[in-house]
């Protein structure tokens, strides 16, 4: 994948000096520039040919591995998402079944007390009684002349002249 680049040899830069022997102010020997290699192709060197091919297949052995695990993880996050999203439904059903039975409870005893009030013939009957009941009780007092024995205010006979004579007719 990488090419090297045709204004710079390669080479001699990436090379370390190996003889610690020679003295520092030496000029260096110059290293006689390898053959630039020919694009698309890589030639290895016969000793080194046997190393990288088994670096490289311990790397694809390192990747399948890495691929198999993979595959396995996300198997099984799927399945644990399946049992959370089951167990959610689950919850949403039992809060829903709670509220309704409390819901069912409110209704039946709101229906219990309305059920206990009485009804509309009660309602009627009870009108009618208390107004018989009242105009018997006026009846009785003014039979009787109570009615003076009733606060002045209320409806009792006034046992004063009015204040005001009646107009007379010329």
């Amino acid at each position: 994948m990488t090419e090297t680049s045709p204004a710079k040899p390669s080479g001699g830069d990436f090379i370390p000096a190996t003889s610690s022997s020679s003295p520092p102010s030496a000029a260096a020997t110059p290293v006689p520039a390898a053959p630039s290699p020919s694009v698309g192709k890589a030639e290895l060197p016969a000793s080194g040919a046997g190393y990288h091919a088994d670096q490289l297949a311990r790397i694809e052995d390192k990747t399948a591995r890495i691929e198999d695990k993979y595959a396995r993880s996300e198997a099984l996050l799927s399945r644990v998402e399946e049992k959370v999203e089951s167990a959610s439904v689950r919850m949403n059903d039992a809060a829903r079944q709670a509220d309704l039975s409390s819901l069912r409870s409110e209704v039946r005893t709101l229906s219990d007390r309305v059920g206990r009030l009485p009804g509309t013939g009660a309602l009627v009957l009870t009108a009618i009684i208390t107004a018989v009941l009242t105009v018997a009780l006026m009846v009785a007092v003014q039979r009787l002349n109570l009615d003076r024995m009733l606060p002045h205010g209320v409806g009792g006979q006034s046992q004063t002249a009015p204040a005001t004579p009646p107009a007379s007719n010329p």
